[in-house]
């Protein structure tokens, strides 16, 4: 995979492609067997931003949007309903993992009832 440094973004730049690596691997093989001379070719992918933290409050409007209990929206998060109170009074943060399914739900909150 190439890395990109962008002068305009803070996120690198990744080109890559499902169908592109599964025929470079066959290249690869064919390679290997001496039948083909081995070439690499990649796509861009923009890495997303960093998500440094949500408030407590974005927290509380997300489940609310969706008109769920705290107990629901635990389980739409895979979430204990205690990790998912506190998130809402302050207590605890989220991170990880829970901090960009958060981040994708406050955007488009729906997405939780999707999956």
């Amino acid at each position: 995979m190439k890395f990109k440094e962008s002068r305009t973004r803070s996120a690198k730049e990744i080109e890559f492609d499902a169908d592109l690596l599964l025929q470079s691997l066959r290249d690869h093989a064919e390679h290997l067997a001496g039948k083909k001379k081995l070439t690499l070719r990649v796509r861009s992918l923009v890495l997303p931003r960093r998500i440094k933290s949500i408030r407590p409050r974005d927290i509380a409007g997300i489940r609310q949007k969706l008109k769920v209990s705290q107990p629901v929206f635990a389980a739409l998060l895979n979430v204990p309903v205690a990790t998912a109170r506190s998130w809402e009074q302050g207590k605890r943060r989220p991170s990880g993992a829970a901090l960009r399914l958060l981040d994708l739900a406050r955007q488009k909150p729906t997405i939780l009832l999707a999956a």
